[in-house]
């Protein structure tokens, strides 16, 4: 069941951004999951001599650390300040 927001879904809304990042850092997740474990599999099985597949596993596996440290550590969700439509009176 996906999860359901109380109110219209807004970028300005802190807790809307947290959960976004959060929601976008799990599909990151997945995909390396999918993708990594059919690479190892193939190569195990030996069906393939994929001698990148060191390489690729670790600079993906160290993005996926940055965005982890970035989603969970530095990311800013504070209330982003009011939009100035430019209109006037």
């Amino acid at each position: 069941m996906p999860p359901r927001w109380p109110r219209k879904p807004d970028r300005a809304d802190p807790d809307y951004r947290r959960l976004d990042d959060r929601m976008n850092f799990a599909i990151h997740v997945a995909i390396f999951a999918l993708f990594n474990s059919g690479m190892w599999f193939f190569r195990t099985l030996k069906y393939a001599d994929w001698q990148w597949s060191y390489l690729m596993t670790g600079i993906w596996g160290a993005i996926l650390l940055g965005h982890a440290i970035y989603v969970f550590a530095i990311a800013d969700y504070s209330p982003l300040p009011a939009k100035d439509t430019g209109t006037k009176k």
